[in-house]
């Protein structure tokens, strides 16, 4: 395992996007069909927050109710905006950090995402979920 291996060789590149004009329903659906935990919240390429299904699951009841009865989620969701429930000082990483740096930054904070900024546009995310995918292929 070289330590000097940047994130950029394991993040992923082809993020999936919200704007802080977008629905918190789009988000939840986002979530779902894609299979993902966190979604960046950009204003243009440019990063402004991060959005967690943890924090959609505080504001509503998307998992207490039936997938079919979207009634009580839309109510709850017309009552906040993404930019209201989005984190806002994020942590961010360039994509020349060590897999072995953004590891130590995720063992040591709260969060399970972190945004990957060059030159102040967003290039990728790294999650909880890549570094220990990357762990598991060092054991092949």
């Amino acid at each position: 395992m070289n330590q000097k291996t940047p994130i950029s060789t394991i993040m992923t590149k082809k993020v999936i996007t919200l704007s802080r004009g977008d629905s918190l329903e789009m988000a939840e659906h986002l979530f779902k069909s894609k299979k993902i935990r966190h979604i960046p919240v950009v204003k243009g390429k440019h990063i402004i927050g991060m959005l967690s299904y943890t924090d959609l699951l505080r504001i509503s009841f998307v998992d207490a109710i039936d997938e079919t009865d979207m009634d009580v989620d839309a109510v709850v969701y017309e009552m906040f905006t993404i930019e209201q429930v989005m984190a806002k000082n994020l942590v961010s990483v360039t994509s020349t950090t060590t897999i072995k740096e953004v590891a130590e930054i995720l063992s040591k904070r709260e969060f399970h995402a972190i945004p990957v900024v060059d030159d102040g546009v967003l290039v990728g995310i790294i999650t909880t979920t890549d570094l220990i995918n990357y762990l598991l292929q060092q054991y092949k």
